[in-house]
């Protein structure tokens, strides 16, 4: 009459083998989530202020001067270029501190962090100091060069 019992425990025995196999997805779900909510910025924080932090605006490389001869100059293009961080970033063109608008004569190229002043057939009277100005909320940096062409 002493082996009845085990055999009663049997039936029971499956039943807990079986609730633990329904939830084995969620756990290993769980498991997955466990590795990414350890990192390194607390969840809650939204994720745009957390990369505002991270990317402060700059220029990557300012611009350079460029220095043609008037012989040389005269028909031929100046390029002026910046690399700036981060790419969302806005820029805008002045030459003597007034804006220049994109024309035939001056094209603005952006292509993710590099952004390009190209000034067409270039004359004596594109000579001044140009200068790239970035923007990004209400933050501002500048970055300016000269194109310099000599007479002869």
């Amino acid at each position: 009459s002493e082996a009845k019992p085990p055999k009663e425990e049997a039936p029971k025995g499956i039943s807990p083998v079986k609730a633990k196999k329904t939830p084995s997805p969620a756990d290993a779900e769980r498991r997955k989530l466990r590795p990414g909510s350890g990192g390194e910025k607390p969840p809650e924080e939204p994720p745009f202020t957390y990369q505002l932090k991270a990317v402060p605006l700059k220029f990557v490389k300012e611009m350079k001067d460029i220095v043609l001869t008037e012989a040389e100059s005269v028909g031929s293009s100046a390029i002026f270029e910046v690399l700036i961080s981060p790419s969302t970033a806005i820029t805008s063109w002045m030459k003597d501190g007034s804006n220049i608008r994109e024309s035939p004569k001056h094209k603005f190229i952006a292509d993710g962090k590099d952004r390009k002043l190209h000034i067409i057939d270039v004359q004596l009277s594109d000579a001044g100091e140009y200068t790239c100005v970035l923007r990004l909320g209400n933050k501002e940096k500048t970055s300016t060069a000269k194109l310099i062409v000599e007479g002869i």
